[in-house]
């Protein structure tokens, strides 16, 4: 009866073994190829499936899935109203019979109608926030007035000081009556302690997690995150850009201040932040979705401010935030100015750039002088030749860490919200933008950016030229495997 294990030895079985996992690793490299995605990334993925089998095809099960082809998450309920595509059509059929010189961004507001059904609101105000100070006291005054609900929306949520005073404001709104929703996303608010969030769930307020990741407190990689940051309260005024909760917005880090830009908007645009923030909500509740029209009652505003909010992400049919840059880029006629965390742009961006700034644009993108994450700078410095050989001028950020995300373009045009200038934010995460169309908020916003460059330093090719040898071997490498980071 045992005859049969001197027949079929273990170097069999290995063998077995072997040949299924060498067919798993091809399906899986060819289901990268199949997924058409862009170069750079189908090559990391497939270099590291091949040289570590076992390690690469679970890493790409995990992570390297394209749910932009799959579209499963919840924002195909947005897409599928019946109401926003009504508006989408009506807006798209007026701005067909305008002139140019009526809407001068005629085609940007074209573009990103169809790409993302981002309306556009006429009757808006905006504040410019600059970094915590300016922007938690505004934001924590506007909860205090709260009478109806606060819903709120962050990438990162963490103990300390702020939360505590947003969790004193949320207790004394609860008690007089106000209903308080929370999405925080898992991995982004890992520093999230389980005592403080059941001091949230015990004061009233319904806080939910976006996609639960198993150990979310030691990755901080994970694909498809929630990066937005929306804050609407009772319908009257809302908030978005690159601020989250965390005591480094009051107290800064080893290196200087965290600098950040965050954007209060009044108006017709809130009632977008709003929409978005229930088509989240009814995805992290399963089926949730608001639908009392309370929700939706706007404190209207007489003031004329063109605003689009729009979204990306991988249940997205298009990377519409990255086309909106693409495009945006390619209408400037005198100045493209950017300020990004992190420099990790498609090739479609970098040949934009380095097509206008040969065109005569004036082209300057600021970036930190020391990034949080050393591989993601190499990766990022890797792009700086390339674009400092087109006329484009790179300047990094000396007084802290720069945390802005905004794109200016000709007093014209102002892209401020969640998403860097990284494939992460294009592809992978979901992410917000305000696009606004006002002379005014985009010439605040230079103010700053060239406040900002007077607490920085140009690159200079000559002096770039001798930077470690360390940094000039791993830049390459670093940037090969960025798509996978």
């Amino acid at each position: 009866m045992f005859a049969y294990g001197s027949i079929f030895t273990f170097s069999d079985l290995w063998t077995i073994i072997s040949i299924a996992w060498t067919l798993l690793v091809v399906i899986v490299v060819v289901a990268v190829v199949a997924e058409r995605r862009e170069p750079v990334n189908a090559l990391a993925w497939i270099m590291v499936i091949t040289m570590f089998p076992v390690g690469g095809v679970v890493l790409f099960l995990l992570l390297g899935q394209n749910h932009r082809l799959l579209r499963t998450f919840m924002q195909k309920e947005l897409y599928d109203s019946e109401l926003i595509n009504r508006l989408c059509a009506e807006q798209l059929h007026n701005i067909a019979s305008t002139d140019k010189e009526q809407m001068p961004n005629r085609n940007f507001v074209r573009l990103m109608l169809n790409n993302s059904r981002s309306l556009l609101t006429a009757h808006n105000k905006v504040r410019i926030l600059n970094n915590g100070e300016h922007t938690f006291p505004d934001m924590f005054g506007e909860m205090r007035r709260a009478e109806r609900f606060i819903h709120i929306e962050f990438f990162a949520i963490e103990g300390g000081e702020l939360f505590d005073q947003m969790v004193e404001i949320l207790d004394d709104r609860i008690a007089n009556g106000v209903e308080v929703r929370i999405i925080f996303d898992s991995v982004g608010s890992r520093r999230l302690s389980r005592k403080d969030l059941r001091r949230l769930r015990s004061i009233g307020a319904d806080v939910r997690s976006f996609m639960p990741v198993f150990a979310a407190k030691f990755t901080d990689k994970v694909n498809y995150r929630n990066h937005r940051k929306i804050v609407v309260i009772d319908g009257r005024v809302g908030y978005t850009g690159g601020v989250n909760i965390a005591d480094r917005y009051i107290h800064g880090v080893r290196r200087g201040i965290w600098r950040d830009t965050h954007l209060r908007i009044e108006g017709e645009a809130v009632a977008i932040l709003q929409t978005v923030f229930v088509a989240d909500w009814n995805f992290v509740t399963d089926g949730d979705m608001l639908d009392n029209e309370i929700y939706y009652r706007i404190t209207p505003v007489e003031n004329t401010l063109p605003i689009q909010i729009a979204t990306s992400g991988p249940d997205s049919p298009y990377a519409s935030i990255m086309q909106a840059y693409f495009a945006a880029i390619g209408k400037a006629e005198r100045y493209i100015y950017i300020s990004t965390p992190y420099l990790l742009p498609n090739q479609a961006i970098v040949t934009a750039l380095r097509v206008a700034a040969l065109s005569g644009v004036d082209v300057r993108i600021l970036i930190p002088v020391r990034g949080d994450n050393i591989f993601v700078a190499w990766a990022g410095y890797s792009y700086v030749d390339a674009l400092m050989q087109a006329g484009v001028k790179v300047y990094l950020y000396n007084k802290g860490f720069n945390h802005s995300k905004f794109l200016l373009i000709d007093d014209e045009v102002s892209c401020i919200g969640s998403a860097n200038l990284d494939h992460r934010s294009f592809n992978d995460d979901f992410e917000i933008q305000a696009l606004i169309y006002d002379r005014s908020t985009t010439e605040q916003l230079r103010q700053d950016f060239f406040a900002d460059l007077e607490q920085s330093t140009e690159i200079v090719p000559e002096e770039w030229e001798h930077r470690s040898r360390l940094s000039k071997i791993m830049e390459p490498v670093a940037r090969l495997l960025a798509p996978l980071f």
